[in-house]
């Protein structure tokens, strides 16, 4: 099976010591990288979950027993003129 035929796979994950996980395949890689590219000023965000009802289709499988998968959520772009004028950083 080639890379484009192959089904995307992302997982997000955290580890039993609370470090974020991202796992990828290569199709899973070109999706996320186009999904977050689309993203603009009126499109803001994304959703991902396992039921592909959001923007990004999510695996729920786990590599490590000790995985804790993050399955449903938001990916937001928040331009600096944004974070400048609703959450200024020090």
């Amino acid at each position: 099976m080639t890379t484009e035929e192959s089904n995307p796979r992302i997982t997000f994950n955290l580890t039993e010591g609370g470090l974020l996980e991202l796992w990828l395949n290569e199709t899973g890689r070109a999706l996320l990288i186009k999904e977050l590219q689309n993203l603009s000023e009126k499109w803001d965000h994304l959703h991902f979950d396992p039921e592909g009802r959001g923007d990004l289709r999510v695996s729920k499988i786990p590599y490590r027993e000790t995985d804790r998968i993050l399955d449903w959520g938001k990916i937001y772009l928040r331009p600096d003129e944004w974070d400048a004028r609703y959450f200024p950083h020090s």
